[in-house]
């Protein structure tokens, strides 16, 4: 049951809206944190078997193999840049808005969150500048401290709940966003400090959706029962390989004829068990009352670790289909280098169908983001119609060196070859952001230098007139 937050400061209506997101945020906040927990390796064990001692249980043995299904596709999703056809976002400020909110880096966090949780949030509000704030922020928040209501005819949502502090797992900050009204509360002592502001943006929210679907609009999580069931296999295989090593792996030999006196100490204690173990020559006296005289040794040969291993491998193929990865990001063996020239491509395909569809789903609410961002660092009151053609641009999912892009951006421009002085030309040929902007910008004194001169044409050279020698005589 959902704690229930008494605000003195709210009216009825921002209660009860507070307080079912509250509920709402619960109700999912035990199946985001065991996603969590995956993924930072802290998942316990569960129970191995009767046959494993328990306290093979405790080695706090763990696998990355979640994250590494997230961070895979996350690295394939980056945000190279904002563009406007035929505006300057230069001119509005999109160099300071990065820079002040770390925009790029923020965004990135928000996309790995949607990838962890299925959903995370971009919240862009209005900065104190008196404190040092930028003119407009923008911060990602996941799933376990914010939820809200979306809206499935207005496509967006119809308010969002951001728990700031909690203190015992009791909530003790939140913000609410309400349309046209942000409600930040922060609890001192027994008491509640509220504060109120209205702004013109409606509700400056917008999820990163990842795989929605009409049944699910708050997407999917990577990290699908599949993939938990895999790696929880995988873990007990290494706690069977831990006790193999331990128990199985010292070759068995059976003493016939032989008392326990030889495995005790010269004071009558018995030896370490890891003494007995790993002790090659023991002094066994022979016993000629004994019905057999002499002690004989039968020795048994090591078992292998070769079913765990291969159990383990079968595991890593079976965590590689379910999140689009290769073998080789998983598997131990069996891995064959390609001979093809396109064999990388041709098992990298759903993985970069899966980053594109991912980016498609984010750039709207990139967009919508970075554009409310700009108007309130530009001190408007909404979004000029004109800022519509802003878009986010990604880099490509798959990973080209710079002689191929190069190659592949030549024989395009050969085809079209007036782009070549464009900025969209000096992509294609594989430079990067800083290096178009630094041609660019020496294109750009080049002509300069090139007006300027045309302009002042150098003076022409005095000449001295040549007298003929006959005229001089004279």
């Amino acid at each position: 049951m959902s704690e229930k937050l008494n605000v003195p400061q709210l009216s009825d209506d921002e209660s009860r809206t507070l307080n079912h997101l509250l509920e709402q945020l619960d109700e999912k906040r035990e199946r985001n944190l065991i996603r969590s927990s995956y993924y930072e390796g802290r998942r316990a064990l569960k129970q191995v078997g009767s046959v494993i001692p328990p306290q093979y249980g405790k080695l706090g043995l763990a696998l990355g193999w979640s994250a590494k299904g997230v961070d895979g596709l996350a690295r394939r999703c980056n945000l190279e840049k904002m563009v406007w056809p035929g505006g300057d976002l230069a001119a509005l400020g999109m160099d300071r808005l990065e820079d002040s909110n770390y925009l790029k880096s923020e965004i990135s966090q928000g996309r790995t969150d949607s990838l962890l949780h299925g959903v995370s949030y971009l919240i862009t509000t209005r900065g104190n500048e008196s404190l040092g704030e930028p003119a407009a922020l923008v911060h990602a928040r996941d799933a376990l401290n914010a939820t809200g209501d979306w809206n499935v005819r207005t496509r967006r949502l119809d308010n969002l709940l951001s728990v700031t502090s909690r203190k015992d797992s009791n909530v003790t900050g939140f913000v609410l966003y309400l349309d046209g009204l942000t409600i930040s509360a922060e609890k001192d002592g027994n008491r509640w400090v509220v504060d109120k502001s209205d702004h013109d943006f409606g509700v400056p929210v917008d999820p990163l959706v990842y795989r929605p679907r009409s049944s699910r609009r708050m997407g999917r999580s990577r990290i699908t029962r599949a993939v938990m069931s895999t790696q929880d296999a995988a873990l007990r295989t290494l706690v069977r390989l831990e006790a193999h090593m331990d128990i199985y792996a010292i070759p068995k030999m059976m003493l016939l004829g032989a008392d326990e006196s030889i495995f005790k100490n010269p004071d009558g204690s018995q030896k370490a068990s890891w003494q007995i173990a790993l002790g090659r020559a023991f002094g066994i006296p022979d016993d000629e009352d004994a019905t057999n005289p002499r002690a004989d040794v039968k020795q048994f040969a090591a078992e292998s670790p070769e079913p765990h291993l291969a159990q383990l491998n079968a595991l890593a193929k079976l965590m590689a289909r379910e999140t689009d990865l290769s073998d080789a990001d998983f598997a131990l063996t069996d891995m064959a280098n390609p001979t093809a020239a396109d064999a990388y491509s041709e098992a990298e395909k759903s993985l970069l169908a899966e980053a594109e569809g991912a980016t498609d789903d984010w750039s709207i609410p990139v967009r919508r983001t970075v554009t409310r961002a700009l108007a309130i660092q530009n001190g408007l009151s909404s979004i000029p119609d004109s800022w519509v053609s802003i878009d986010a641009k990604w880099r490509d999912p798959k990973f080209l060196s710079r002689a191929a892009a190069a190659d592949a951006g030549a024989k395009q421009i050969a085809s079209v070859p007036w782009l070549a002085e464009t900025e969209v030309g000096l992509e294609l040929l594989g430079l990067d952001e800083q290096q178009i902007k630094r041609a660019m910008a020496d294109k750009r004194r080049a002509s300069g230098r090139a007006v300027i001169a045309a302009l002042n044409p150098a003076p022409a050279p005095v000449t001295t007139p040549v007298v003929a020698a006959d005229a001089v005589s004279a």
